[in-house]
């Protein structure tokens, strides 16, 4: 079986907020989509461990902040690569609330979208939560950011607790050169592509980055890469 096969499936990004009380949450995902117009239902699907899907079964609630593709990779590392039960979302990051309390990035997002869970599937690993839209906006205009941009562009990587995650081939992505990997996130560092978001011109080798150069993703410093080959 090819699981490559996944990789022509068409996904965004977003991140999905909720709450229990005064306590909120939001996680980066890549697999939200419309299921009807009549009444407006849209499904998300939220890895079972994630501490997003424990609010959102203790509220019966969710929020979809759509990210457009100028986002930066710092803020998908915030909400894709570190837990909600260590460190505070939201502690350093812009947002406003929706009519029932759920934050949402209103600074960077192009549109948000609230939503009462109306029905949860089990999907294994996920719960798939098929909620009624309560409440939507368009904040800016933009080009949404597709997985696929996320990936080729923006050269970011893809936790395991994605539901679209597949341990991929790494010398088949090298095909031949050198790169550096974060052993922390993934995130992959190509000398030939550079980090021009943060500075780094193409053609930039490992060894001549800044000393307090960090992972674009997560964070991490230099000494948590390891040459790949």
């Amino acid at each position: 079986m090819n699981l490559k096969a996944l990789y022509s499936l068409s996904y965004g990004l977003y991140v999905i907020s909720s709450k229990d009380g005064d306590r909120i949450n939001g996680q980066i995902a890549n697999t939200v989509f419309q299921i009807s117009s009549e009444p407006p239902t849209i499904a998300v699907s939220i890895n079972k461990q994630n501490m997003t899907n424990e609010l959102i079964r203790k509220s019966g609630l969710f929020c979809v902040s759509i990210l457009p593709e100028e986002t930066p990779l710092s803020l998908i590392g915030q909400f894709g690569f570190k837990s909600g039960r260590d460190v505070d979302k939201f502690a350093d990051v812009h947002y406003r609330t929706t009519p029932r309390g759920l934050p949402y990035l209103d600074e960077i997002a192009l549109a948000c979208i609230e939503a009462g869970v109306v029905q949860e599937a089990d999907a294994g690993t996920h719960s798939v939560f098929i909620g009624e839209i309560t409440a939507a906006d368009v904040l800016k205009e933009g080009a949404p950011m597709t997985y696929a941009y996320y990936h080729q562009v923006k050269r970011g990587s893809t936790p395991p607790s994605a539901p679209t995650y597949v341990a991929n081939n790494k010398e088949e992505r090298r095909k031949g050169m050198d790169s550096y990997e974060c052993s922390i996130c993934g995130y992959e560092y190509i000398p030939a592509d550079g980090d021009p978001e943060n500075g780094i011109e193409p053609g930039t080798p490992f060894e001549k980055l800044p000393d307090d150069w960090t992972c674009p993703v997560c964070g991490a410093g230099k000494d948590a890469f390891e040459k790949i080959g």
